[in-house]
């Protein structure tokens, strides 16, 4: 995905947010995803940092319209992208082994900041996903806040492509799995449901979980 049509994803959940078919935080997860890819693309052109800028500050705008403000999901894209911009830096042999080792230093800390950032964040998410949620709709809020959960796991590594995803969390009592093109949650009882996620044209995201075969 080129950096338009990432902005146009990120951005788009203001449309998201007024159509009854898409969810919220479905679409947040969604730019989420699409800030990462977009990140990783740019991370190997040093002179695209002005791009890089924007869709950080767009991935700030899509969890305000979609989930609300969030000082501490702001502190934690701006971590992210000082990061990203150190370990740019890094690659170029040309800095001064002084100055290396200052970032290597604050790269220590950013790490441990980034850390109990997440932490915050996805409680914070998860409060917003099951505030008065509809019964109807359990699974869906179940599988939306692990799959963001999984998301957040690997936003701001310190080498994301040397450490492995994790493919499944708890929410509660429940199982999220994520499959690839789908995911799974397990309930309590030993029900397994599985759910998919779509982009809505001009709107946002959905998820939709039924449930497969019988209990165990």
């Amino acid at each position: 995905m080129n950096l338009k049509n990432a902005l146009f994803l990120l951005l788009g959940a203001i449309a998201g947010c007024a159509s009854a078919t898409v969810s919220p935080a479905v679409t947040f997860l969604a730019g989420l995803n699409s800030y990462q890819d977009e990140m990783e693309r740019l991370g190997a052109r040093p002179e695209r940092w002005p791009d890089r800028q924007r869709l950080a500050e767009s991935i700030k705008t899509t969890h305000a319209v979609t989930l609300g403000g969030s000082k501490e999901f702001n502190r934690l894209v701006d971590l992210d992208l000082r990061r990203r911009e150190f370990l740019i830096t890094l690659r170029d042999q040309s800095v001064k082994p002084e100055r290396t080792q200052e970032m290597k230093q604050e790269l220590i800390q950013i790490n441990e900041q980034v850390d109990g950032l997440k932490k915050l964040v996805k409680g914070q998410i998860a409060r917003v996903e099951l505030r008065e949620p509809a019964q109807a709709q359990r699974i869906e809020n179940i599988a939306t806040i692990g799959l963001i959960n999984l998301a957040m796991d690997s936003f701001a590594l310190a080498n994301p492509s040397n450490v492995p995803f994790p493919a499944s969390t708890q929410v509660g009592s429940y199982l999220v799995m994520d499959e690839g093109n789908f995911s799974t949650v397990r309930a309590p009882d030993g029900q397994i449901f599985r759910c998919l996620t779509r982009l809505v044209p001009d709107a946002g995201a959905s998820i939709k979980c039924e449930p497969i075969g019988g209990k165990p």
